[in-house]
């Protein structure tokens, strides 16, 4: 049953809440190993779906267009000052409504239309709007890309630093979708310093890594840091942009009134919430432990022959090059949804397919740590990811469904935030 109940929801719409209670059943049966995704407290879920959605808050606190916002305003003060003291930063924007719409109010206040933009190629791991061609950030802006040496997957910061001094950037970023190894902040504002380009960190995949201390974190080398807040944070679907306070006036204008208009207040009170578990002193081993449940996953999956990109991980993603395995990146992610573990088909460095149909997987470690599974666990699932390929290799229907009984076996073992079987 769900938690918090939805009992209203069941009585005015069966056939949604049907629907809901059969993604939690869903989501409480499989392995998710889908490296942006986790679950939620049921704290954030009952600060999600509060009475905050009937308002309307345009403006920032102290500064609105709409009256009534007595309990709003220290709402959104609030979940700022949580992020401030979270991560050590002098400015905290909880306004964003998800990751791409803060990564755009970056542009805003940083850069004009056509001017030059430095980021991470998306095949190589970078995001869509750190200015790749189909997104509106590389159609606005002049995108200029780096990527990863061959010989071994890591960022070639050589190549990067060549590019910023032949190019001066506007705007450098760096962090990504897929990017399984610690990122060089340091590094990068050193290039940035140099070309006068403002350093953009995207940490939305490593955020709770680096609330947790797990990761390096980009505060004192990014002049601003774009994030996420679910992934490894736990927390809602929304986002956050930080900053020095120089830097501080100009995200708030790109945020509102440049790009937004009133902030979804339900989700900024969830944001709130998440933010101080990931205060709490259980989240770092919780960080830590999404750390080490990859490194172990990442081990037993190279024991079984698996071609990982970057040979390893450093955070809770791992990249899979399945070329070997010769089974392409989607049919093995759709038999290994069968099998009961999810996760998504991704392009790898120098993919020679195309991205809907792409040569890896992209796998993470948060949601199933959040869950309760160790290291220990680790091997088993790899055997589980192991056979389902081989069964996708053979169009194997009832092995798939052997593993998806193991899995769901397993996973019933550990209890879900949000969810439990009714007794």
């Amino acid at each position: 049953m769900h938690q918090p109940p939805i009992g209203h929801l069941h009585a005015a719409d069966p056939d949604l809440a049907a629907l809901v209670e059969a993604e939690a059943r869903r989501q409480f049966a499989k392995a998710r190993l889908i490296a942006s995704e986790n679950y939620v407290s049921p704290a954030v879920l009952e600060a999600t779906g509060s009475v905050l959605t009937n308002k309307y808050s345009e403006g920032y606190p102290g500064r609105r267009y709409y009256e009534g916002q007595q309990n709003v305003d220290p709402i959104e003060t609030l979940a700022a000052q949580r992020a401030r003291d979270l991560f050590g930063v002098e400015h905290a924007n909880v306004q964003p409504y998800s990751g791409s719409p803060a990564n755009l109010a970056v542009y805003l206040a940083f850069a004009r239309p056509g001017d030059t933009v430095l980021g991470m190629s998306l095949p190589m791991g970078g995001h869509l709007t750190h200015g790749w061609s189909v997104s509106a950030t590389g159609r606005w802006f002049n995108p200029v890309r780096y990527g990863v040496r061959a010989e071994d997957g890591r960022i070639d910061m050589d190549e990067v630093r060549d590019l910023a001094r032949r190019e001066r950037p506007k705007i450098i970023w760096c962090g990504g979708t897929a990017v399984p190894r610690t990122i060089d902040f340091p590094a990068f504002a050193e290039i940035a310093r140099e070309v006068g380009a403002v350093l953009a960190a995207d940490i939305s995949h490593i955020a709770g890594l680096i609330a947790g201390g797990a990761h390096p974190s980009p505060v004192g080398h990014a002049d601003v840091i774009t994030t996420t807040t679910h992934k490894t944070l736990r927390g809602p679907r929304g986002a956050m942009i930080m900053s020095t306070a120089e830097h501080a006036s100009a995200v708030d204008k790109a945020v509102f009134p440049g790009l937004q208009g009133g902030p979804h207040n339900h989700t900024t009170a969830a944001i709130a919430v998440a933010l101080k578990e990931a205060a709490a002193p259980d989240f770092a081993g919780y960080a830590r432990q999404v750390v080490a449940n990859a490194a172990a996953l990442a081990a037993a999956l190279a024991e079984r022959g698996f071609d990982l990109v970057s040979g390893g991980t450093d955070n809770h993603l791992i990249l899979i090059d399945l070329t070997g395995k010769g089974v392409p990146g989607k049919p093995a992610a759709q038999a290994l949804d069968r099998a009961g573990i999810e996760l998504n088909h991704n392009t790898v460095p120098f993919d020679p397919r195309k991205p809907f149909d792409p040569s890896g997987l992209r796998l993470g470690t948060a949601a199933v740590t959040t869950r309760g599974l160790t290291a220990e666990h680790m091997p088993r699932l790899a055997e589980w990811i192991d056979r389902a390929v081989q069964a996708a290799a053979k169009q194997d229907e009832a092995a798939l469904d052997r593993i998806a009984a193991e899995v769901a076996e397993l996973m019933a073992a550990f209890p879900m935030p949000g969810w439990a079987p009714a007794p």
